[in-house]
């Protein structure tokens, strides 16, 4: 475990010009540098480092980000791995967080499987060589189109007719039975021998992302149906299937360059397209894909297409995929093969341009592809056809992104010839009860924390632990408020907060907001009590995450500026790019805020803060307005709800105008 106060070393010490420039040519314009982007191809430079602020930008692509982030970004590391890189760049030594006996044990155990596994799989390897692998593993490869250097590369190997053959193997080695047995590669019958899991079977082995060998996929070559086709490692400490993808480590660095997955299932299908030329290709290993393994997609695109069979269980699998690939806020796109074809058998039959010309001119959108499959079941039956509309609002409302389910809403209402109003109100309902499940699930976990013994260490840094932990904060119960409409405002908050949170706010005496016997607050502290007092907080989740982990930060006594570095180094995504975001003028990198040369910054905070606020207040008005009138609209109530909901309005449109009032609105 990397300690704090080394991280902090590490963040310190690295200029962001010395290691960007490392990579790409930057040339000086004013006090900032410029280059083509590394991250897609232009040719006019639009890729901005900015030494006085530690970050850099791309205002082609989009990608922001401090030194550590752009390590991440272009040598597809961990944040972990990430500060090592940098530590030895500026010869910083990383001493360890001293770790107990136990932590030790388990680190070298798993170490111990590790070393056991890649012995196995270089005797695999070589078995294939031998005479035996070669008369029946090798054949079955050359068979099924591979060659040698594909064959090489992808590690596959020979289960020998032996029983006990990677066994007597190992222990000659000097590998003990412990650990083979705990890899899942042998088994410890009741007698006590020892033997083979995997034997007569080519062998397929799976590797870690970094490219380490973890489990193995075996292969019968027989006909006898009694006989399982595929034996796989069982889980262990080392591999976790739910977490594991298939071709991962020799995808991902083209992967992270087409900005585009293509995901598969099984392992023949990655083998045949890489072979190919197509390298962006991983599977999920023969198991329905999982929410761990869209994770791991999404440490290096965002742009997931799947390519499945055509065949019914093909369509099955691709429908389960979208809501998974679309929750985790990555972008989908579908490709079914022709019927009785898969990746492997489609790939072998035709050329790289011919694949690629498929790919392209077959590829659907989560709402073509949803609609091409239940659209014949509904046929003209108008009942299947609002189920099939009610499905796909549902699938949309599982984006996490407010404007890229507006976009959706818009295309699904001119498919469909529906109100763009109707499908976000079944939006909005289905969120909410997401949401709900999700304060739920919450609610569980932190129950069962608070049970526990142990507490999160967030002194330090290591791969499995995160740098900080924020408890999330539930949306208050009773609202549904869309973050579509109040995102801009919270931005704007969030703005103020990251930029000037410390700074105080110092009140004329003809304000509302002076009191003579308070201390001055700071802008921060001066949001977080107004929404506080409101029972608010922010709607849209990644505002939400980067304000709670500005207040831990604060609650912890750190200063503005390391908070903000804390914020823009985080291990957490989403929360570095959000705060190199706001950090970065809104246009151009060089160019000051123009409002600061008209009025002092600390006039403009105090005119400026409670307004944003008020505007905020006041879009939550809209809306609560909206929802009571779309219930009286729509909905069957009796005539004292009825008077109740009226009455409520008429409150609200008070307010309003109390608000409008304020801001100088007519």
């Amino acid at each position: 475990m990397i300690p704090r106060e080394t991280v902090d070393r590490i963040i310190d010490a690295a200029r962001i010009e010395d290691v960007v420039g490392d990579f790409v040519s930057l040339k000086r314009r004013g006090a900032n540098f410029v280059a083509c982007c590394p991250f897609h191809n232009e040719k006019t430079p639009s890729f901005y480092v900015s030494p006085a602020k530690g970050i850099f930008k791309c205002f082609g692509c989009g990608k922001v980000g401090t030194a550590v982030g752009f390590v991440m970004e272009h040598e597809n590391l961990s944040y972990v791995d990430a500060l090592r890189y940098l530590a030895k760049k500026y010869g910083i030594e990383i001493v360890e967080k001293e770790v107990s006996a136990e932590e030790l044990a388990l680190r070298q155990r798993n170490e111990s499987l590790m070393l056991v596994s890649e012995f196995a799989a270089g005797f695999f390897k070589e078995a294939l060589h031998g005479k035996e692998g070669q008369a029946i593993g090798y054949e079955y490869f050359k068979s099924r189109g591979l060659e040698d250097a594909t064959i090489d590369k992808f590690g596959l190997g020979w289960a020998p007719l032996s029983r006990h053959a990677l066994a007597d193997a190992a222990r000659a080695a000097g590998y003990k039975e412990e650990f083979l047995v705990d890899t899942g590669l042998c088994v410890k019958r009741d007698d006590g021998r020892l033997t083979d899991r995997f034997y007569d079977r080519v062998i397929f082995p799976i590797y870690s992302v970094s490219g380490r060998p973890i489990a193995f996929g075996g292969r019968t070559l027989k006909t006898d149906k009694t006989i399982a086709k595929y034996v796989n490692s069982p889980e262990t400490d080392i591999y976790v299937k739910s977490k594991s993808l298939y071709g991962i480590s020799f995808a991902r660095n083209e992967i992270a360059r087409q900005d585009r997955c293509y995901l598969v299932e099984g392992y023949l299908d990655v083998i045949s397209m890489h072979q190919l030329g197509i390298t962006n290709v991983v599977a999920s290993s023969g198991t329905s894909l999982t929410v761990e393994q869209v994770r791991l997609i999404r440490r290096f695109t965002e742009n997931v297409t799947i390519i499945y069979d055509g065949d019914p269980a093909g369509i099955h699998a691709a429908l389960r995929g979208i809501g998974l690939v679309l929750k985790e806020g990555l972008n989908v796109r579908i490709v079914l093969l022709p019927d009785g074809d898969d990746p492997d058998s489609f790939s072998r039959k035709h050329t790289l341009a011919e694949v690629e010309d498929f790919i392209s001119t077959h590829e659907q959108d989560f709402i073509e592809f949803k609609t091409d499959i239940l659209l014949g079941e509904a046929g003209t039956d108008p009942l299947k056809k609002a189920n099939l509309i009610n499905d796909v609002a549902d699938t949309v409302a599982l984006i996490p992104d407010a404007v890229k389910r507006s976009v959706y809403v818009d295309v699904c209402s001119a498919k469909f010839r529906i109100e763009p109003q109707i499908l976000f109100e079944r939006i909005s309902h289905t969120r909410g009860e997401m949401i709900a499940e999700e304060k739920k699930q919450q609610d569980i976990r932190r129950r069962r924390q608070e049970a526990g013994d142990g507490k999160a260490d967030t002194d330090g840094v290591s791969a499995s632990v995160p740098v900080m932990h924020v408890a999330p904060v539930p949306v208050p119960e009773g609202l549904s408020l869309e973050d579509t409409y109040l995102a801009p405002c919270e931005k704007d908050l969030l703005e103020f907060i990251v930029e000037s949170g410390d700074e105080v706010l110092r009140f004329d005496m003809d304000s509302e907001f002076y009191s003579p016997n308070e201390e001055p607050v700071t802008v921060a502290e001066f949001i977080d009590a107004a929404l506080a007092d409101d029972g608010v907080v922010f709607a849209n989740h990644i505002y939400r995450k980067v304000y709670d982990a500005y207040f831990g930060f604060f609650d912890q006594g750190l200063s503005q500026e390391q908070i903000r570095n804390r914020l823009l180094n985080s291990e957490d995504h989403e929360i570095a790019s959000v705060t190199s975001d706001i950090l970065v003028d809104k246009y151009v990198i060089t160019v000051e805020n123009y409002r600061s040369s008209m009025t002092s910054r600390a006039t403009m905070l105090v005119i400026y803060v409670p307004k944003s606020l008020l505007a905020y207040q006041g879009r939550r008005v809209d809306e609560m307005l909206k929802e009571s009138s779309a219930r009286l609209e729509t909905e069957d109530l009796d005539v004292e709800t009825q008077m109740a909901l009226l009455k409520d309005i008429d409150s609200l449109n008070k307010t309003r105008a109390v608000i409008n009032n304020k801001l100088g609105r007519v």
